[in-house]
């Protein structure tokens, strides 16, 4: 999911091998980290994710405690170390990291480590963005981060979404916006395969969910007359999901390529009956 980075950092004894590491993130901007190290017969360093740290437990897999024979090593960066001394069993190393950002309803927490980590959601949680690349959980726990590296993930404390109602006909679709940014003047037009509204904040994610009946691919986003990037995504067999966050308020416009067809799917089908029927007919008088 993301790019690895370097990391290095002064450290007393070998690199511990860790069975797990797991970052899991709620709804109210808790961060709680685990670090499940594996006994070793010398001494071994664990690096701690990088932040304000509080909460601070280590254990033996016994769940005994047992803080008072490691040691905590500082970085000249100010990262934060732990040294286990040999032991026959499991460490279990937890805290709590303050370093979620929120802003309205959306979380974000930056994090940086060098090896495999994942990053569970508590169930509240269906739709998370890491390095603006939308994810929707489903039925998924959470993520991994394949040999680590950095991320920015995002995530919304309650989801910001509201439904349009687009008719076409006798049919009527849903289109669901999920943004916390304040939107005006949706329409949906026929003539032109296209979807429009206003968004009226900078730098705030923007998601459309849709049927791909209604507006189909490839498509085409616009902010006022300049072409943006998007990001795309299949949610079920026959939804789209279409993300975006402009850098400026203004309209938004997605152009697809193909919508509902104007008469009933059946109408090509009973116009190529009567083609059939009427051959027969049509050389029988044809002229000479």
């Amino acid at each position: 999911l993301v790019i690895p980075t370097s990391y290095a950092q002064e450290s007393i004894g070998a690199d511990a091998e860790q069975k797990t590491i797991t970052l899991k993130l709620d709804n109210d901007g808790t961060v709680s980290v685990k670090h499940i190290v594996n006994s070793s017969n010398m001494p071994v360093t664990v690096n701690l994710f990088s932040g304000t740290i509080s909460n601070l437990v280590i254990i033996n897999e016994k769940g005994e405690n047992i803080i008072e024979n490691v040691g905590i090593a500082h970085d000249p960066q100010g990262n934060q170390s732990i040294v286990i001394f040999p032991s026959k069993q499991n460490s279990i190393i937890e805290y709590n990291l303050d370093n979620i950002i929120p802003e309205d309803s959306l979380l974000t927490i930056q994090t940086s480590y060098p090896e495999t980590y994942s990053v569970i959601f508590s169930e509240e949680i269906e739709l998370i963005f890491v390095n603006n690349n939308i994810i929707f959980l489903e039925n998924k726990k959470g993520i991994s981060i394949n040999y680590g590296g950095e991320s920015t993930i995002q995530y919304y404390s309650n989801i910001p979404k509201m439904t349009k109602e687009v008719q076409w006909e006798e049919n009527k679709f849903n289109v669901e916006i999920i943004t916390d940014s304040k939107i005006d003047k949706f329409n949906f037009e026929q003539t032109s395969k296209s979807i429009s509204f206003q968004v009226n904040e900078e730098n705030k994610h923007v998601t459309i969910i849709m049927s791909e009946e209604l507006l189909g691919s490839p498509y085409l986003v616009f902010l006022d007359d300049e072409k943006i990037k998007f990001n795309k995504i299949m949610k079920g067999e026959n939804h789209i999901v279409l993300s975006m966050k402009p850098e400026v308020s203004g309209e938004i416009i997605i152009i697809g390529t193909t919508v509902i067809p104007e008469f009933p799917i059946f109408a090509p089908l009973a116009v190529g009956f009567l083609i059939i029927l009427t051959l027969p007919l049509m050389r029988k008088f044809s002229l000479h």
